[in-house]
This record gives structure tokens, C-alpha cells and sequence, in this order.
């Protein structure tokens, strides 16, 4: 695991979450690895927002934002070249473009998010 944590060391993170525990244990985790937490973003209209402002790294998103979907940020985010990983419960209901996409299952195990983290940045 200390490869995947040195990849991360320094590393712009954006978190788009809309359950606030949620956010701020994904925040701390991705502190604890020595990242940059770009966010967390509520919403997607947050996270565009915060896009125009920084380009992160990597991202980290959930799909359902408050009955809304995360599809404009994918769009922005796939557009500049980012990678993201989603952090879903509705890993079954995708849309079809997010099927391909890495995932990692809520609730997050932390050691899968730093290994797929670690693997996109590495890409």
C-alpha cells in the first residue's frame, strides 16, 4: 500500500458528495494520504463551479446528488482529461456512459479508494 500512498501524496482531489459524513471521512482520508481536497462539492452546480476555479487531479464522485445527477461534472471532468472514480450505492442503476467508469461500492472501503486513486493517477 505504500506505493498507492505516495501517488497520492500532493495530489489535487476533488469530492463531489452529497451526505456530509460521507464527505468529511472521504476528506479525511485523502488528508491522511497527503492530498489536496479540492471541495467536497454538495451539488453539481458546486462542483462546476469549483472546476472553473481549479482542474483537480482526480476526482472522486457520487452519482445522486440530492436526486440530481452528477452527469454535467462527468462531462466537464472527461472533457479536460480528469479521471474520476465514482463512489456510488447504485452501482446496479448506472447510466449506461458510467458503466465503465471505476467505482468503488458504498460504504467506501478506504483502501480500495487509495488503490484505484493511485491506479488512475498512475495511468
Amino acid at each position: 500500500m505504500q506505493d498507492a500512498n505516495q501517488a497520492l501524496r500532493g495530489r489535487r482531489v476533488m469530492i463531489v458528495e452529497d451526505e456530509m459524513l460521507v464527505a468529511m471521512e472521504l476528506e479525511d482520508l485523502l488528508v491522511e494520504q497527503g492530498c489536496a481536497v479540492v471541495g467536497p462539492a454538495p451539488s453539481a452546480a458546486r462542483a462546476l463551479a469549483l472546476l472553473d476555479e481549479e482542474l483537480p487531479d482526480v476526482a472522486v464522485l457520487d452519482v445522486n446528488l440530492n436526486g440530481q445527477t452528477a452527469m454535467p461534472v462527468v462531462a466537464v471532468l472527461r472533457a479536460q482529461g480528469v479521471p474520476f472514480v465514482l463512489a456510488t450505492g447504485y452501482g446496479h442503476a448506472l447510466q449506461p456512459e458510467l458503466r465503465q467508469a471505476p467505482r468503488v461500492d458504498k460504504p467506501v472501503d478506504h483502501d480500495k479508494l487509495v488503490r484505484v486513486l493511485a491506479r488512475l493517477l498512475d495511468a
